[in-house]
């Protein structure tokens, strides 16, 4: 059975929003886009690289797939990750997508928890991966289909944004099975659900 693994890039005050670009995400006059960038460093590609190579499949919220779908195809033939996003499974929930486009993708617009569990359930093991996708993380936590989590902790504090840990999240128990720390000062934390 696929584990579901849901992976972030937070800032020590718990924000998710807009860390890759300043024009990622400005809801809410967000204006601290592309914070994680200064801090991204060669640990950090050596991880996400371990981290993307573990991923057998994609799950993605809308927003999150239109800026992947926008960049991953058109990245250079030469780049592993492209390579690995491009080749595998990618699942996208979305209510207001008509369509998806980007190689290997399969469009989700209604009954979540049966579509997710039904991925899980799908012959052999491995990783589906929900990267960034905060409102799709919330809604997979308050489902209870979460099994682990890698947090990647940021030594910075915005003190606004969206965080992935809002407000009606939770009570969540995890339990700590892995911590990596780059050179820059970003830690990552593996948790796995106990609350199953």
């Amino acid at each position: 059975m696929k584990k579901l693994v849901v992976g972030t890039f937070l800032t020590l005050d718990g924000v998710m929003q807009a860390p890759g670009d300043s024009k990622e995400d400005t809801e809410g006059g967000f204006r601290h886009g592309g914070w994680q960038m200064p801090l991204f460093d060669d640990d950090a590609g050596k991880f996400i690289s371990e981290q993307i190579a573990a991923t057998d499949a994609l799950l993605l919220g809308r927003v999150t797939y239109q800026i992947f779908a926008a960049y991953w195809p058109n990245a250079g033939a030469d780049d592993p990750i492209a390579k690995k996003l491009n080749s595998v499974p990618k699942y996208v929930v979305s209510t207001t997508l008509k369509k998806v486009e980007w190689n290997n993708s399969t469009l989700i617009k209604r009954n979540l928890a049966e579509e997710v569990a039904k991925l899980k359930q799908q012959l052999g093991s491995g990783t589906l991966s929900v990267v960034g996708s905060g409102k799709l993380a919330q809604s997979l936590m308050r489902l209870n289909l979460v099994d682990e989590y890698e947090l990647w902790i940021h030594p910075i504090v915005l003190g606004s944004g969206k965080r992935l840990f809002a407000d009606g999240i939770g009570p969540l128990n995890l339990k700590l099975v892995n911590t990596k720390t780059t050179s820059s000062g970003i830690v990552i934390l593996n948790y796995r659900s106990q609350s199953k």
